[in-house]
């Protein structure tokens, strides 16, 4: 008890010596106890710490950041960083919608009155807690969960759960199917129409090459979206999905990457009271490339039945449909982007991605769904300014496109503004 005041009364005091923590770089809390606790900012946590932080930190705009402050034990083997972001756009659709906070062509409606619409959005700021640290038995480890508010009435939501040991990954995060390091810089949260981006829980194994090469495989738990008809029933899956990935990295930022994943999924019959299965695969390259102060990214998704990995498509519940003739069937379906940034100055970027997904048809389904989405186009050109090492603000251009098996097209603009500050 006695212990457990004294580590209270010192994590009181070293909240309110963070400002000298700041500018002596380092505040050691003296509680006579040999497993205290040590706040240091992230530059004076020693080497080790630094290195694991850096290598475990997630390459995506819509991450948060390395955290600001760390608690670490007295020896400097362990260290819990406690951080994340307050993020707020506002955002103006014009000539036409889309109906989410997110800018999702999949969403824009075929007659919209009005054509335009006003939103703020505050539910992306996110929160997170990660540990890194170096055992005899586990090597480097991380443990990392983080969230945001885009649950149920703005609700927490997780966004990733999980620990890495020995180049093992087991928990909630992107699944293997996704190359989140190729990804582009947009305000929107969503992206890209045709970005394969997803989470899944995992069982995964990454081996890293002194030469560079990586290779991926991962056992997830399977989620399928489909659109059931009379008498069909999706629900239980009995297989888990698989995933594998090799990639090339011939600097820390480039890379060229070429993954796939195969997929079952079961639909139960009341008519014939049986389960059935069908297979769903599909094939991505990928890739990013930093040259001077140009940024090229891109990537490049087929397959069948993988429409919950597609960012338009997965709004449509098509990874299984009904054949005209009775049970469920896959459709083809192809998603990809490419784009650049360009560094102006070393606080400002500039960039530009264009994306397109298309949905097949297939066994009568075009005839069948004239007004259903066929295919989907994603522009987004913008500006991001770091005014400070925390603080962000940015502004960006978003126009949609959906065309639907009819011919018909329906279109959308949005302006977005940014303010975020991380710590």
């Amino acid at each position: 008890m006695k212990r457990t005041w004294k580590a209270l009364l010192a994590l009181c005091a070293a909240g309110m010596t963070v400002c000298q923590a700041q500018t002596r770089g380092k505040v050691v809390i003296e509680d006579e106890l040999s497993n205290g606790v040590v706040i240091v900012t992230i530059d004076k946590a020693g080497e080790e710490i630094i290195r694991l932080i850096d290598e475990s930190q997630l390459h995506y705009i819509h991450d948060p950041q390395a955290p600001r402050f760390l608690l670490m034990d007295k020896k400097g083997r362990f260290a819990l960083g406690i951080g994340g972001y307050i993020r707020t756009t506002a955002e103006y659709d014009f000539g036409g919608i889309s109906e989410n906070a997110d800018f999702i062509p999949a969403y824009i409606p075929t007659n919209s009155l009005p054509k335009n619409q006003f939103q703020m959005d505050a539910s992306t700021a996110s929160i997170f807690l990660k540990l890194v640290g170096h055992t005899d038995l586990l090597g480097d480890f991380v443990v990392y969960t983080a969230g945001n508010f885009r649950g149920d009435n703005r609700g927490f939501r997780l966004r990733n759960a999980y620990m890495t040991f020995r180049n093992i990954t087991v928990g909630y995060t992107y699944g293997g199917f996704t190359d989140i390091e190729a990804m582009p810089s947009t305000i929107d949260f969503q992206g890209p129409a045709g970005a394969a981006i997803y989470r899944a829980t995992q069982l995964a194994y990454t081996y890293k090459s002194p030469c560079g090469v990586r290779l991926h495989a991962s056992v997830e738990a399977p989620t399928v979206n489909g659109t059931a008809s009379h008498g069909i029933t999706i629900s239980q899956q009995r297989l888990p999905n698989f995933t594998a990935a090799i990639q090339y990295n011939w600097t820390s930022h480039s890379h060229l990457r070429l993954g796939g994943m195969v997929r079952s999924m079961t639909y139960t019959s009341s008519t014939q009271e049986k389960a059935h299965s069908l297979t769903g695969y599909g094939l991505q390259a990928s890739g990013n490339f930093l040259t001077g102060k140009w940024r090229l990214y891109g990537q490049v998704t087929y397959g069948k039945g993988i429409g919950y990995f597609l960012n338009d498509i997965g709004c449509l519940n098509v990874d299984i449909v009904p054949k005209e003739e009775g049970g469920m069937q896959t459709l083809p379906m192809l998603g990809w982007y490419a784009g650049g940034q360009y560094r102006l100055t070393p606080k400002v970027t500039l960039s530009a991605t264009y994306s397109m997904s298309r949905l097949y048809g297939k066994e009568g389904y075009a005839t069948t769904q004239g007004d259903g989405y066929h295919y989907g186009q994603y522009l987004a050109t913008n500006a991001f300014w770091n005014v400070t090492p925390n603080m962000q603000v940015g502004a960006e251009y978003l126009r949609g496109w959906r065309t639907d098996f009819s011919g018909i097209t329906r279109h959308a603009n949005r302006i977005n503004l940014l303010l975020q500050y991380s710590f």
